[in-house]
């Protein structure tokens, strides 16, 4: 099942940054006291008591203002919560309530969303607690008095929001088709490929960048197979972005890249590859997805000779070094070509998620491996590595049981990586490593 959404809403300057980050629990928005600074929904995967979601964080919303940057932020805003599951509204304990309080409160409740009311600057409850009760008058509920700054509070306030997590979210989808999403830069065409495997126009397609602002899903069976492909809202650099809906489209993607199996990295052959395209390709992989780059419209590169496609592929793996698994397809959507390679592609990447390898043969490699190549050894002390198991798949996860986990080297994981793909192949899934550590003799 999906992860959770919740997004962090109110009106500018009362916290929001702040408490977004100390959940997520790292600097992500830019915080800075001044009204309307975060003006881009930015969002990140938090957890608490083991329940993960993912946080999106708002520019503060200004309900009535005619301001053209601040409606941006009123229309980003009301995406989020159209988006989000869950909604935490932060107030102001020092300013008290506010009219600009009141408006936001009415378009929260218009929702239909759960809202947790949290009542932010509560750096001392002995200063402000009385003060907290004030925003019982919005009519939310019970609020909350926290201190982002201090870091006081949060965990009761992060309570209530996980009570209004659903218990099936752990249950077993029944949906047992490949979920595939395609992800990319407005005008690439996604929606045109998907209607072309479809063989019927089910989603809308136009030249107009931005057209598929929601993520459609599109069931297609081919040979006996049902796979389930999730259309997305483009996404394009902040700075070349008119429209204001799809400027915030970013987190329906990131939703729908959450429940894909596997991502369609979509790039424009006509346009060459960019700092866009390796952006929206890292959201697959930092989730842990299969990714297969498709360069679309491959029919319409001029010029092309025996050796254009290995030079643009040359391209691609140094554009994407940071994920060498992805697997490479040239296909044009207008006339048809490749496209039917995307399934046995998907159907290949699906078989490397669910692989698993028995804990003998991962073994045998890592002692051929260690043989081949020494570990590496500091100050007189020399990495052993004395087990390794797989523990999961999708992504195929891996723990490494050593006598030091300071000695366990990136490039010493990635050289492990390297052999264990060299014999089982793992194409276009990334592996996920535990290092852990244990002393030579304890139990295995």
């Amino acid at each position: 099942m999906r992860k959770m959404m919740v997004a962090v809403v109110g009106r500018p300057n009362v916290g929001k940054s702040t408490l977004f980050n100390l959940i997520a629990g790292k600097q992500i928005s830019i915080v800075k006291d001044t009204p309307g600074v975060t003006r881009d929904r930015i969002y990140a995967d938090a957890e608490w008591l083991n329940n993960k979601f993912t946080l999106i964080d708002t520019g503060g919303i200004e309900p009535d203002s005619q301001d053209i940057i601040l409606s941006q932020m009123r229309a980003q805003a009301q995406l989020a919560i159209d988006t989000a599951d869950v909604i935490i509204f932060v107030v102001d304990v020092r300013t008290g309530l506010v009219d600009a309080d009141y408006e936001v409160a009415n378009m929260l409740r218009k929702s239909g969303k759960p809202v947790v009311l949290c009542v932010n600057k509560v750096d001392s409850f002995q200063k402000f607690g009385n003060d907290i009760y004030e925003f019982y008058n919005l009519g939310l509920g019970d609020p909350f008095g926290v201190s982002s700054v201090n870091q006081l509070g949060v965990g009761d306030m992060l309570d209530e929001v996980i009570k209004h997590f659903p218990v099936e979210t752990a249950e077993v989808d029944e949906d047992d088709s490949v979920k595939v999403a395609l992800i990319g830069k407005p005008n690439v065409g996604k929606s045109s490929v998907i209607n072309k495997l479809l063989g019927q126009n089910r989603v809308i397609v136009s030249n107009i960048a931005g057209t598929t602002r929601d993520a459609i899903d599109t069931k297609i069976v081919h040979n006996g197979k049902e796979y389930t492909f999730i259309d997305t809202a483009g996404l394009r650099r902040k700075g070349k972005i008119d429209d204001d809906i799809e400027r915030y489209s970013v987190i329906r993607t990131v939703a729908a890249v959450d429940r894909a199996d596997i991502c369609l990295v979509l790039i424009d052959a006509t346009q060459g590859i960019t700092e866009g395209d390796a952006r929206i390709a890292g959201i697959a992989h930092e989730s842990g997805k299969g990714v297969i780059i498709c360069v679309n419209k491959w029919d319409a590169v001029p010029d092309k000779n025996d050796k254009t496609m290995k030079e643009f592929q040359t391209k691609l793996m140094e554009k994407f070094s940071y994920m060498p698994y992805a697997q490479y397809l040239f296909i044009s959507a207008e006339t048809g070509q490749r496209l039917n390679k995307i399934f046995d592609l998907v159907n290949q990447v699906r078989e490397s998620q669910t692989l698993r390898i028995r804990t003998g043969v991962l073994n045998d490699i890592m002692t051929r491996a260690t043989a081949m190549k020494q570990p590496p050894s500091d100050k007189g002390k020399r990495l052993k590595l004395f087990y390794m198991t797989q523990t999961a798949v999708e992504p195929p996860t891996f723990v490494i049981f050593v006598n030091d986990q300071q000695l366990m080297h990136f490039s010493y994981t990635r050289y492990i990586e390297n052999q264990i793909r060299e014999a089982f192949g793992f194409p276009g899934t990334p592996l996920k490593f535990l290092i852990r550590e244990r002393q030579a003799g304890e139990d295995e």
